[in-house]
């Protein structure tokens, strides 16, 4: 009974919002297809044999597969014929519905559309929360400071007002724990208003480790609580909520390129990086808070996909975009040897980060603790 209760409360919600994302990441590619007049004979969600699917009136085969993790457009001619068999088995119309008949622009667009739907998708998720429910406001002013804390040793007093840290302006309370908890012991020059005047003060939040999600992550923390005044909800007209929505994805675009820089350059652990067991333990949790939260999650995942699609490794969009640069500069595209090998390359690499974030899920969630107790 845990085991299916398991799959209840944490599988199905994951593979439900996985499907989603990843339909509206294909969906723009075959859209941006369709609009430059390719031909898409596939579109699947899920890899492997099909379980169920219809042929649409353009021919394209749309279909759920055995395997609901991921999904991919397949489009006519996505590789260019052999020179000698070209013309034999390709007609007229073949050559002009081909992928590799398009001009570089539009391959390059017809890449890029994927991405750029998941942020289109999640500014929609967001507008449509700041309009019906409301964008959550708490004021950026000092309730409290905690004793022996970075606050306290910055100068910080009760009654403050954030107005700027280093070069973002702050207008919600929430604003300054996000950047505080990404920046641990880095020099952070805060400006605040005190006393109807600003000054600025330099303040290094201290490291710490907490457990989020079942994950240990290192944070910083300040050492401040907001005043009494409560979290209110504003809800925007439409186009307010589009613009706030906007900004909100490019905040968190930079919050993650942000925190995966960190880990790059060994300022944060590696092991915070989590995997699909511990997106399906968020997605459970999620799912329990309620309907808000779930959608809250799905926005911030479809950030996240738009943006690793886009990182320069074969295999991934982005990897294809770097191609068609190469492309664009040499006058003639990167030759077969070359793309084959760096797409055997983007595919270990693929591979080696995919059991190496699984691992630190398994690590994180005491799996592995549990079956070596098992053993021993």
């Amino acid at each position: 009974m845990e085991f299916l209760a398991a799959i209840w409360n944490y599988v199905l919600p994951f593979i439900l919002v996985l499907t989603v994302l990843v339909f509206v990441h294909e969906l723009g590619h075959y859209l941006a297809a369709r609009r430059c007049g390719v031909r898409v004979e596939v579109f699947s969600i899920g890899f492997g044999s099909e379980i169920f699917g219809f042929t649409g009136k353009s021919g394209t085969r749309w279909k759920f597969s055995a395997i609901p993790f991921g999904g991919y457009v397949r489009m006519f001619g996505e590789q260019p014929p052999d020179n000698h068999l070209g013309e034999a088995t390709h007609s007229q119309n073949d050559v002009e519905v081909s992928f590799y008949n398009k001009s570089l622009r539009q391959r390059a667009w017809i890449v890029f559309a994927g991405p750029l739907a998941n942020f289109i998708f999640a500014i929609v998720l967001l507008a449509g929360l700041f309009s019906i429910v409301g964008q959550p406001y708490t004021p950026a002013d000092v309730g409290k400071i905690v004793a022996g804390s970075a606050a306290e040793e910055a100068g910080l007093k009760p009654g403050d007002i954030f107005v700027k840290i280093d070069s973002t302006k702050i207008k919600r309370f929430e604003q300054v724990r996000r950047i505080v908890q990404l920046s641990p012991d880095r020099r952070l020059s805060m400006v605040v208003v005190r006393g109807g005047k600003e000054i600025t003060l330099i303040v290094v939040p201290k490291a710490v480790e907490v457990t989020q999600f079942g994950s240990k992550q290192t944070i910083g923390r300040l050492g401040v609580s907001r005043s009494g005044g409560d979290m209110v909800f504003i809800r925007h007209d439409p186009f307010t909520a589009v613009w706030e929505a906007t900004v909100r994805t490019a905040v968190l675009s930079g919050n993650i390129l942000d925190a995966l820089g960190q880990i790059i350059s060994g300022k944060r652990n590696a092991k915070e990086l989590g995997g699909p067991v511990r997106i399906a333990q968020i997605s459970g949790d999620m799912a329990k808070a309620g309907i808000i939260m779930i959608i809250q999650f799905a926005a911030i995942l479809s950030i996240n996909l738009g943006l690793i699609n886009l990182f320069p490794i074969p295999l991934l969009d982005g990897g294809h975009l770097v191609f068609y640069g190469i492309e664009a500069l040499r006058g003639r595209p990167v030759s077969e040897r070359a793309m084959g090998l760096s797409m055997n390359i983007g595919l270990a690499l693929i591979l080696c980060l995919t059991v190496f974030v699984t691992w630190n899920d398994l690590v994180q969630l005491r799996f592995v603790d549990y079956v070596v107790g098992l053993v021993t």
